[in-house]
């Protein structure tokens, strides 16, 4: 990236710190709510589902009626109404409204990084692309390890609403940044909903989507069961999961980041069989090195968050070269946004249902593991037909 490019990709990126801690600060904030407003802990819970509910299912609505040659306007708008959204729900006394913010909130969150995604795409040469993303990525993952942590101690001394206040000014500092900063972006084809929504026939685009919706539910849906796992006697009877979910999150700042390189060098396809890979032995060893040692099972739980984070930066690379020249590139990233949500909820509820059955905990791993071979599969199969597909074009020429 030039000097004058990398300003707003990292401005980009600092809005995405800041959606990276609304998106999990909440759920640390359920005991707090639940005191202020005087309801249940199920009820405060909805403020997590209102949230990515609106982030999963309405922001690729958004991004699909965006105007093509509205972007740069479109990225500000979405990082404003996001840091409005965070702000009203900082001040407001109503648990109804309270709800109706997070949901706002959501689609904010939802639509700026997908087109700050795109944007950061168009300010960088076609080779440095993967770099961009990663960046932006990696904010997103520091905000989840850093910026969580730091709200939520935050929120102990002064109080639930200082924690979103925090979002809020730092997703105000971003969109002061990048309205200075952020230069006209090349508008996109002009394309119709009915075209955009052949994006969904597209078969490419919809294996990297499925790919990504398995690699959520391993990944993201073991996550939730990770202090049960641990807890077990025969697997370490660990009482604080909090150095374990430290070790999950710095693995995937680290992947975020340093993926990058790795990205604008190797063929996509090949990184996400490489990434799938090694996410799949990580979750298949973490009930063997947790009955082997507390420390030892450190390792795969670092090296299971490094690649759960990393591979969406392949992946949405691969999604805007697939439908650049369709001008749909940040709705593709919509929904493989959209897919993340919906693995983490559907790996939860599985592994939630699997508890009540009282089904071993390790079952909960091995599972997850076996999702994971499962998109490995599916993504080499992939990359067989695609190359099979080119030699059959390559010889009838």
């Amino acid at each position: 990236m030039s000097v004058k490019s990398q300003s707003p990709v990292y401005l980009i990126a600092l809005g995405s710190f800041a959606l990276g801690m609304a998106s999990y600060v909440m759920a640390g904030l359920i005991p707090m709510i639940e005191h202020a407003f005087a309801v249940p802990v199920a009820i405060a819970a909805q403020l997590v589902t209102a949230f990515t509910l609106a982030y999963g299912v309405g922001s690729p609505v958004v991004v699909a009626l965006l105007p093509a040659h509205r972007q740069r306007g479109g990225l500000l708008l979405a990082l404003g109404l996001f840091v409005l959204a965070n702000a009203a729900s900082a001040v407001t006394t109503n648990f109804t409204l309270l709800l109706a913010f997070r949901a706002i909130a959501g689609v904010g969150a939802g639509v700026y990084l997908a087109t700050g995604i795109a944007a950061s795409t168009a300010l960088s040469r076609p080779e440095q692309r993967g770099k961009s993303i990663a960046v932006i990525m990696g904010g997103m993952a520091s905000g989840t390890v850093l910026g969580v942590p730091l709200s939520l101690l935050l929120a102990e001394r002064l109080g639930w609403a200082s924690a979103l206040w925090l979002v809020a000014a730092l997703g105000l500092i971003a969109w002061l940044g990048l309205a200075l900063r952020l230069p006209a972006l090349a508008a996109a084809p002009s394309v119709p909903l009915k075209r955009k929504l052949a994006l969904l026939t597209d078969g490419h685009v919809m294996v990297i989507l499925l790919v990504s919706l398995l690699a959520a539910i391993a990944s993201l849906g073991m996550y939730t069961f990770i202090a049960p796992l641990l807890a077990a006697p025969e697997y370490g009877d660990i009482h604080s999961v909090t150095p374990y979910l430290w070790a999950w999150g710095v693995g995937g700042v680290l992947g975020s980041f340093l993926i990058g390189p790795l990205v604008d060098r190797i063929k996509g396809p090949t990184l996400t069989l490489s990434i799938m890979v090694i996410l799949a032995a990580a979750l298949l060893l973490l009930p063997a090195a947790a009955s082997s040692g507390a420390w030892l099972v450190m390792l795969p739980i670092a090296i299971w968050g490094a690649v759960g984070w990393a591979l969406q930066v392949p992946q949405n690379n691969e999604l805007i070269k697939a439908r650049e020249s369709q001008g749909d590139g940040n709705l593709a990233i919509a929904l493989n946004e959209s897919a993340l949500y919906l693995g983490s909820a559907i790996g939860a509820a599985v592994g939630g249902f699997l508890l009540i059955l009282h089904w071993p905990v390790w079952i909960l791993a091995s599972g997850a593991g076996a999702v994971a071979v499962l998109g490995a599969s599916i993504q080499m199969l992939n990359m067989r037909l695609t190359f099979s597909k080119s030699r059959c074009e390559a010889s009838s020429r």
